[in-house]
């Protein structure tokens, strides 16, 4: 049954099929338009996304930066259709760089149309600021999985230090999306080894196994046993064989949501390139456009009008509305009561809550810096820098920073009273 024969009105079921196949033709319309860009990986990962998005993710479309909303990192950012097709289905809100939400879309349909274009808010790899529902800039392979470990860490911290009794202000879950670059680059290695070391069951990586890179199969370079290989870490390795059943990937989010102590990582088995009948499971498929004969064959295979372009159907806008949106307002509005009732019980925290929001530093923040007077002999600089940390760390609670087992050397431990570190295991 193609879209334009449907009459009756939407099952469930369906209404997940259609907004699945949505993303898929947006992407591929878009990549299309700008003769350039990767239409395999959306076209294999929009039924992942579209779960994460509109069954599983805490997010807010109205006030995407409200504070404990989940978190999505697209790692191999190549992929970039797959997160402006989600954000503009979800009517997602632009945020400025004050923080202020302008009441228009994060990414308009005419930006989708204008893909890969100077201006387009749909650029070829999410970048942060300028893209509001983009949690971090993603493009150089294995930066994007780096950063969801920072975070989880993040998050972590946050929780420790001003969730009380009856009060967890900050509970949210790191998603994030990767390929087999991102497992191939070194810092996706080392970020991986931290995050099994603390043990961070906040943090869930979804691995995208297509066998397919733009040179061709996996096998020319990649042939390790990834799942050894984070079980090594210590991490919670899940499969789910079919990338196209949103039941079985929304069982596995559920399974690691439930699990304690360790992040998850998930190999989900895909095809690059789904439904398109000549280039699916081909490098043709990574990083150029299908071809004009070859997308109306495409949509042929979705059911979906060969001709019809960036094509929204009856019923999509509201199917998300009806799930990630109701679903994040009412989140939202409930953690928002919360931190009401928390700022009248602790107001101290509350308010750095705040500041932290407004990325605002308390007042004094700068009291009690240390002076260095011209001296011939002078002062180290590592040696000065680590007096200044231990002032300024005293004065910005959340002033954190990181030494890769350096810090006798580099001065940067914090020596003061509760200074101490974040916690291993």
């Amino acid at each position: 049954m193609s879209v334009l024969e449907i009459m009756h009105p939407l099952t469930g079921t369906e209404l997940d099929q259609l907004s699945i196949n949505t993303i898929r033709t947006l992407s591929i319309d878009a990549v299309q338009k700008a003769n350039s860009g990767h239409p395999g990986t959306p076209m294999a990962l929009a039924p992942l996304v579209y779960t994460i998005w509109n069954r599983v993710m805490r997010f807010d479309p109205q006030d995407p930066i409200w504070p404990n909303r989940d978190r999505f990192v697209l790692s191999n950012g190549h992929a970039s259709m797959l997160l402006w097709s989600v954000l503009h289905l979800t009517k997602t809100q632009a945020v400025n760089q004050e923080y202020e939400i302008l009441g228009r879309p994060s990414v308009s349909l005419d930006d989708i149309r204008r893909f890969r274009q100077l201006g387009s808010r749909a650029p070829g790899h999410p970048e942060y600021h300028w893209v509001s529902g983009v949690e971090t800039t993603t493009g150089p392979l294995g930066q994007g999985i780096a950063t969801s470990v920072g975070m989880a860490i993040g998050e972590k911290w946050l929780a420790n230090r001003y969730n009380r009794p009856g009060f967890d202000v900050f509970d949210y879950n790191i998603y994030a999306v990767c390929g087999d670059g991102c497992m191939m680059e070194g810092v996706g290695s080392e970020a991986a080894s931290l995050a099994g070391h603390l043990g961070l069951d906040n943090l869930c990586w979804i691995y995208d196994n297509n066998h397919i890179t733009i040179e061709g199969s996996t096998k020319i370079t990649f042939t390790e046993d990834i799942e050894a290989r984070f079980i090594g870490y210590g991490w919670n390795v899940l499969r789910v064989g079919d990338a196209n059943d949103i039941d079985r990937i929304e069982h596995a989010l559920a399974v690691f949501r439930k699990e304690k102590g360790r992040p998850t990582f998930i190999v989900l088995d895909s095809h690059i390139g789904y439904g398109s009948p000549h280039k699916q499971d081909t490098s043709a498929a990574h990083g150029e456009p299908l071809g004009d004969e070859e997308v109306r064959l495409v949509k042929r295979a979705y059911g979906w009008p060969e001709d019809a372009q960036f094509l929204v159907p009856d019923g999509v806008y509201e199917h998300f509305a009806e799930g990630i949106g109701a679903r994040g307002a009412q989140a939202r509005r409930q953690w928002t009561e919360l931190l009401a009732a928390y700022r009248t019980r602790y107001p101290e925290l509350a308010r750095e809550i705040e500041l932290m929001q407004r990325r605002d530093l308390p007042d004094g923040w700068d009291r009690n810096l240390p002076v260095f007077p011209a001296d011939p002999k002078g002062v180290a600089g590592r040696d000065a820098s680590g007096q200044v940390l231990n002032v300024l760390a005293q004065n910005i609670p959340w002033f954190l920073g990181g030494s890769a087992d350096l810090a006798p050397s580099n001065k940067t431990t914090l020596k003061y009273e509760g200074g101490g570190r974040f916690p291993g295991r």
